[in-house]
């Protein structure tokens, strides 16, 4: 990613996280740090054959982000996450009920 490119991804993301938190003035440098962070942080994420794409074979890291998104939110592992996500495709709601139930189950085996 050139300079150019990578400040204008910046921008944006910052722009989005600013419309985000209610478009509210003050906090520009917080907002334009924090998408850096994210930027760099999705040019960074290993990718693995798993990711990509069939008829181009390039890397689909808003996948990866999503895997993890939905790791991260619900408390299950990266590779349950990615299980729902290949299993139940776009249907929010379903992955969301399929998460907290497997995340459910092992409170629930822990416990015994």
């Amino acid at each position: 990613m050139s300079e150019d490119d990578r400040h204008a991804r910046i921008q944006q993301r910052a722009y989005e996280i600013w419309q985000r938190e209610g478009g509210l003035n003050g906090d520009h440098e917080r907002h334009w740090h924090q998408a850096e962070m994210e930027i760099d942080r999705e040019a960074a994420l290993p990718l693995t054959a798993d990711d990509a794409l069939p008829e181009t074979h390039e890397i689909g890291s808003a996948d990866i982000l999503t895997v993890e998104a939905l790791a991260v939110r619900t408390g299950i592992s990266g590779d349950e996450a990615q299980e729902l996500l290949d299993r139940l495709g776009d249907d929010r709601a379903a992955i969301e009920q399929a998460a907290r139930s497997l995340k459910g189950k092992r409170r629930s085996q822990l416990g015994d």
